[in-house]
């Protein structure tokens, strides 16, 4: 039996990591208790105050595949602390600009950045732990990610509110210049390759040199039911040329014939609907309309509305601690337990949007716990995809099926502030609990098609696996 070598080297990285992850998080979620406050700094209405978080949202989910092909080849160090370069002069940007346009240019720095890290953390995550293993420490990083967004809900609005605009997103990016810095000491790609700043010194330290994954005492039948597919059992798409010549290469065709190949494969389909229909309505309250609903809809105080919201990510902490391991032990049942929570949020939302008059306290209570299961649920999606994309295109899948979460709430967050502003109630003083109501409804739509096309690809994923001679969904 193989010992570990520096087991707590292992840990270290995926804790730095986590925090990175956090600081992106913070950084995607500075607005979120801040919008009529942004509302009031920048001078606009509900249409251009969604458009922050709507082309911060374009851009994440835009550079989901460009990032995945990046990490392919660069690793995810490299790509982390990338992304929290550009955080860190997004919101300093952020912090001193008075242009709309400008600061919009700002939230597209925060989006490129915070694009890098997730799916970077999560590549990282299969080289140094054990499979059986994976799914906790997933949710587990998307717990210690949502520490992110309790500090962009109440501290950041508190030292907004005390000391102004500038100071409180100056203070973020030294939070993540911070993180960065620490990063760059101990961030390692995998067992046996030294940190950025060993690479660029020459002098790789023992540490590094000794490191030994935690993953190396898997046993053979775990690795095989958990196992990607081979990169040939993906369907071979654009053959040569007529005539059996050498067809000429186009700019981008690879490209694309890299994302028809992989969408080939109906577990990786499966995947990336299981991510499109449960987190984005935990993503659209918290991020941007949540405040708004509670402060000028429902008739909340700032300190209730952020207690309501706090709540709301502490719920999805707790959750994400329970999923992981509920869908570890029952692999082959993961997709319908995401399809469950799916079905409870749209449940506890229907109820708040018919309820006759301004929903009590205890039913808005209930909706945020309900509403933030779904984040930690679409963890699950990773889990489903790194079962069916080949290891060769992982970065690629996993930024693949990263876009449709962000895809749902990038649309939603745009229609809710649209269908307020043609209701004539697009702004602080014109919120109205009823125009709130009709912008919500928006939600309907996404959550049919999801758990539509959930359903069908879990039957056609069912049918490829029996195909090929394999068990997990």
């Amino acid at each position: 039996m193989t010992t570990a070598k520096h087991p707590l080297l292992p840990w270290l990285v995926w804790f730095v990591a986590a925090i990175a992850y956090s600081v992106a998080i913070m950084n995607r979620s500075s607005l979120a208790a801040l919008g009529p406050v942004a509302q009031t700094h920048f001078g606009i209405d509900a249409t251009a105050l969604s458009a922050f978080a709507v082309i911060q949202l374009v851009v994440y989910a835009s550079m989901q595949i460009p990032v995945g092909i990046l990490l392919d080849r660069f690793g995810p160090t490299a790509l982390v602390l990338s992304g929290g370069v550009l955080m860190i002069l997004g919101q300093i940007a952020m912090a001193t600009v008075h242009e709309v346009s400008l600061a919009i240019l700002a939230r597209v720095f925060v989006g490129i950045g915070d694009a890098c890290t997730f799916i970077s953390v999560m590549r990282m995550l299969p080289d140094w732990f054990s499979v059986r293993h994976l799914p906790t420490l997933g949710q587990v990083t998307a717990l210690i990610g949502q520490t992110g967004q309790l500090v962009s809900v109440t501290p950041l609005a508190i030292v907004v509110g005390a000391y102004g605009w500038a100071s409180g997103f100056i203070g973020v990016a030294a939070v993540g210049l911070l993180v960065s810095i620490i990063g760059f000491f101990v961030l390692r790609d995998r067992p046996g390759l030294g940190t950025t700043f060993e690479r660029m010194t020459g002098r790789v330290g023992r540490a590094s040199r000794g490191a030994t994954s935690l993953g190396s005492r898997d046993n053979t039948e775990m690795l095989a039911a958990v196992a990607p597919p081979e990169t040939g059992m993906l369907a071979v798409i654009g053959a040569g040329g007529a005539g059996g010549g050498r067809a000429r290469r186009l700019p981008g065709l690879g490209f694309w014939r890299r994302v028809r190949r992989l969408l080939s494969v109906p577990g990786v389909r499966l995947a990336y609907w299981v991510h499109f229909t449960s987190p984005f309505a935990s993503t659209v309250f918290v991020l941007l309309w949540g405040t708004p609903f509670l402060t000028g809809g429902v008739g909340l105080s700032q300190a209730a509305a952020g207690g309501l919201l706090s709540l709301t990510i502490v719920s999805g902490m707790i959750a994400g601690l329970l999923l992981g391991p509920i869908s570890s032990r029952f692999a082959e049942r993961r997709v319908l337990i995401n399809l469950a929570s799916v079905i409870g949020i749209v449940v506890v939302w229907t109820v708040v949007l018919l309820w006759p008059g301004t929903p009590p306290v205890w039913l808005l209570a209930i909706q945020m716990v309900v509403i933030a299961i779904g984040g930690p649920a679409s963890m699950i999606a990773f889990e489903v995809g790194r079962s069916h994309t080949p290891r060769s295109f992982s970065g690629f899948g996993t930024g693949l099926v990263n876009t449709g979460g962000f895809t749902a709430a990038l649309l939603v967050i745009f229609l809710v502030g649209l269908a307020l502003d043609l209701q004539g109630a697009g702004s602080p003083e014109r919120y109205t609990l009823e125009a709130f109501k009709w912008a919500f409804a928006v939600q309907i739509p996404f959550w049919a098609l999801g758990i539509t096309m959930m359903l069908v690809e879990l039957r056609k994923t069912k049918g490829w696996m029996q195909k090929h001679g394999r068990t997990l969904r």
